[in-house]
């Protein structure tokens, strides 16, 4: 069974961080993108940040630039999403997202199969 499973969401205040992990089970995490998109309440799903397995390069939503960073670790079948300096603004569900059949990096959702759960990410003073 295709799965993948985030962890590491919480409440903080503005200022702090947090590390997100996104696990995959019946399948190795190795397709050509993978990433993090977030929904906020009332909004659309965004994309948030993006990483290229073949080489290894990173995409960033121009919101998240310079505070969030995403890595992966192949032999725990695991993606990472770094945020630090969290704004009130980042308050929102956060869910990882990979697909077998992109061959480019793609900031839209709909281009995504499989998806996991979500972990809530609340930023308030």
């Amino acid at each position: 069974q295709v799965q993948l499973v985030e962890s590491g969401g919480g409440s903080v205040q503005p200022g702090e961080s947090l590390r997100l992990s996104c696990t995959a089970s019946g399948f190795t995490l190795n397709y050509y993108v993978e990433g993090w998109f977030r929904q906020a309440p009332g909004k659309e799903r965004e994309g948030v940040s993006f990483m290229a397995t073949s080489d290894g390069s990173t995409y960033y939503a121009d919101s998240v630039k310079g505070r969030f960073t995403i890595s992966r670790d192949k032999a725990k079948n695991t993606v990472y999403l770094q945020m630090n300096s969290l704004e009130p603004e980042d308050t929102a569900i956060y869910y990882c997202a990979t697909s077998p059949r992109l061959r480019y990096v793609s900031f839209d959702p709909s281009d995504y199969d499989y998806w996991g759960q979500g972990t809530q990410v609340t930023v308030s003073s």
